[in-house]
């Protein structure tokens, strides 16, 4: 048994994360805006700091796991803010923690989409990647907020496998999960917007298994990845999506 970290644990995804592993018997500190065990404003590069601090300092007996799952969907008009949590919120706090992570062998999960592979602007995704909050934050003004939405979560799956090796040689194991229309507060928020709830009314018509997600499919898929039944994955990308992404690029993997 281990303690495990989760940002965005305050609801849906998270949420559901942190309830399953309890189940399991491990220790779970919940990171949010509120509602949580710990108090962090992702947005900011203060409050990362300050997260990452306040973890270490809740955790001296160690960190088994850190799953970054706060996010921000692509119904929020500030782009801005969709950039700095999505990307910058998870990439930022794990390095920040990256010699606790190595110190005890903790395993990383980054939670995607399967939007990640849809179309965006390479130039956004690449000022992401080069660290460059900037600038990538002026390219999303001018941006649709799926497009950023997209970018962000493609650029945090492009950070895991480009990071993954030298992550694995310090004993760190880096994975992503890509989760496809899951029914939460916050896609709740989505399908009832003027803009896309038409859109994503047949978007979850599509999906091949016939239902959307449930917050429970990613935790059971999340404890798997986390557990050491799951020793030699490292580097992958699971989606976990009822068949939408096979659907949508069968010819691609």
């Amino acid at each position: 048994m281990g303690t495990y970290i989760v940002t965005g644990g305050a609801s849906g995804i998270g949420l559901a994360i942190g309830q399953q592993l309890r189940s399991e018997g491990h220790r779970v500190l919940t990171l949010d805006i509120r509602e949580a065990d710990i108090i962090a404003d992702l947005s900011t590069a203060g409050g990362r700091a300050a997260a990452a601090s306040e973890i270490r300092s809740r955790c001296a007996d160690g960190i088994a796991g850190l799953v970054a799952c706060a996010g921000l969907g692509a119904h929020i008009q500030d782009r801005k803010a969709i950039t700095a949590v999505n990307y910058f919120g998870s990439v930022e706090l794990i390095e920040a923690l990256r010699d606790t992570l190595a110190q005890h062998r903790a395993t990383v999960l980054l939670i995607s989409s399967n939007s990640a592979p849809m179309p965006t602007d390479p130039a956004y995704v690449e000022a992401l990647l080069c660290g460059d909050e900037d600038y990538a934050s002026a390219l999303a003004e001018d941006m649709e907020s799926h497009q950023v939405y997209c970018g962000s979560k493609q650029a945090v799956t492009l950070w895991m496998r480009r990071n993954t090796p030298s992550y694995a040689a310090q004993g760190i194991r880096l994975n992503a999960i890509g989760p496809g229309y899951t029914r939460t507060p916050l896609s709740a928020a989505v399908e009832n917007d003027s803009q896309y709830g038409e859109a994503i009314k047949h978007f979850i018509e599509s999906i091949p298994i016939g239902r959307p997600g449930l917050p429970r499919d990613i935790a059971e898929a999340a404890s798997f990845l986390l557990s050491e039944k799951s020793a030699f994955i490292c580097g992958a990308m699971l989606f976990v999506d009822g068949g939408h992404d096979a659907m949508l690029r069968p010819d691609k993997f």
